[in-house]
């Protein structure tokens, strides 16, 4: 390495500085002990970075943040590495602070129905740490046997139960932040609510951009007494969109709200044998929950409502063992998926539910104009698509392609009332797609935040909000090339 800043250190000399505040074994900077950490779940974009840096307490994050600030070194905050649009893509010339030693639960406090958590613990280490207790954690992403609740703050993760419990951002009360400076901030309280501007909000989806997240308190809720599924197949994905949306318009509020289409019923089936239907062209999974008679009451009348919408059949999970069991299928989608193509590229839209069956039509015939194969996997009680698209990076020009169609379903996203991510986030996946969605004075709005807490840019540059510039060169051309900030990333 010649300079990893500006003022002129090496990278034997930078790796020394760390060692002394982490440990020696703490600090990796070998080709081929780097290379697990080279990309995040968008495994198409792959980066070694500089080294990777592990401290195990906060006094040490603080003390490796002000060594890199010193000397201008950018700074890539890793949790599990489950994220999905690049977001813990490393830098050739940056760190890569991975927070995977700091996964303590610190302390549960039943009676406020609380839990101060490290972000290197697991998502479901929570619930499992609180179910004697009769409480759980509830923000599921798909990932939560690995995924770390310091990445699902930073992406602001969801999961199939966010349709009636909210976002980590609806689930989370307190954060400790290192500034870019090195400074330990707490931001929200224990409290409600917390005078001031509500920078929990800000910090929660924030990508890494502003801080690094060191600390968090999460709520807590007792388990429903009674839960229960209704499993519904369709012969047409777009009467199914339409049952969703009767469901919503029923005033009913299911805890999850899931539909999949035949190539990942298929996958899914195959993979986990939930006991899906095959032959269905799409199913339905919704799950109530609440006291017995709610439940009861809620599930004669979603079955009723399916039935009218013309439902082929339907099956009522009603006992925990069985909405166990339908719900394995979906939480293993992605990887069943997997099974079945060399590589996927999972795309993570939002739109209005009106337009579920217009945009799923339109998602068809995008599938048929490229060629390529596309597995629907919904959050479709709160819009939110999963369309996974199939393809080989092994043959030449197939991932540009993958890129490109994937590209016109996120405008498509925006064209009819939605937005670019629901719970992925942006990282480098989705730049080109905010181009789309923002005007230009609403990014040197992003871009003003950004200053503020980081007006030299060494925390993850780069990724979440482009750049005007780029904003241009991708309005003239109007073609969707998937186009990386970093000129040194390597695609597979």
């Amino acid at each position: 390495m010649k300079n990893v800043n500006k003022k002129t250190i090496s990278k034997a000399e930078f790796a020394r500085i760390l060692r002394k505040i982490v440990g020696k074994e703490a600090v990796l900077t070998e080709d081929e002990v780097l290379r697990p950490f080279e990309c995040d779940g968008l495994t198409a974009y792959r980066q070694l970075p500089l080294m990777v840096v592990l401290p195990a307490v906060i006094e040490e994050v603080q003390a490796v943040v002000k060594a890199c600030a010193k000397y201008s070194v950018p700074i890539v905050t890793r949790g599990a590495g489950t994220g999905l649009s690049g977001g813990a893509l490393p830098l050739e010339n940056g760190i890569l602070l991975s927070l995977t030693r700091m996964n303590h639960i610190l302390e549960i406090d039943a009676d406020a129905r609380t839990a101060r958590v490290q972000p290197g613990v697991r998502n479901l280490a929570i619930s499992q740490a609180v179910q004697h207790l009769g409480l759980y954690y509830a923000p599921d992403p798909s990932s939560q046997i690995a995924c770390s609740i310091g990445g699902n703050v930073a992406e602001n993760a969801g999961g199939v139960h966010c349709l009636k419990y909210g976002l980590t951002g609806h689930n989370i009360l307190q954060l400790k932040v290192v500034t870019v400076d090195g400074d330990l901030i707490t931001i929200g309280s224990r409290a409600l609510d917390s005078p001031g501007y509500d920078l929990l909000a800000l910090l929660t989806g924030s990508e890494g951009m502003l801080g690094v997240i060191v600390e968090i308190i999460v709520k807590l809720l007792p388990i429903p007494p009674c839960a229960q599924v209704v499993m519904a197949a369709f012969d047409d994905v777009e009467r199914a969109g339409e049952a969703v949306a009767a469901v919503i318009g029923a005033g009913i509020l299911p805890a999850g709200l899931e539909m999949m289409d035949r190539y990942a019923i298929q996958a899914a089936e195959d993979f986990v044998h939930a006991g899906y239907p095959v032959d269905a062209a799409a199913i339905l999974l919704c799950e109530l929950d609440g006291t017995v008679e709610e439940v009861e009451d809620q599930i004669h009348k979603v079955d009723e409502i399916f039935k009218q919408q013309n439902s082929t059949r339907t099956w009522i999970a009603r006992d925990d063992v069985t909405r166990q069991r339908f719900w394995s299928g979906r939480k293993a989608a992605f990887p069943a998926v997997g099974r079945i193509s060399p590589d996927y590229y999972c795309i993570d839209g939002t739109i209005p539910r009106r337009e579920l069956g217009k945009v799923l039509t339109r998602i068809n015939e995008l599938s048929e104009q490229y060629g390529l194969r596309v597995a629907n996997v919904f959050h479709a009680g709160d819009g939110n698509l999963h369309p996974l698209i199939l393809y080989d990076a092994n043959v030449a020009g197939e991932l540009e392609l993958t890129e490109e169609m994937g590209n016109r379903i996120l405008e498509l996203c925006v064209e009819v009332g939605g937005t670019v991510t629901g719970e992925h986030g942006v990282g480098v996946e989705k730049l080109s797609p905010m181009c789309s969605q923002f005007e230009n004075s609403e990014l040197e709005q992003f871009h003003a935040v950004k200053a503020a807490w980081d007006v030299d840019s060494l925390l993850n540059p780069g990724k979440a909000v482009p750049t005007l510039a780029r904003c241009a060169e991708f309005n003239a051309m109007h073609v969707h090339r998937g186009n990386l900030p970093f000129p040194n990333i390597e695609r597979f």
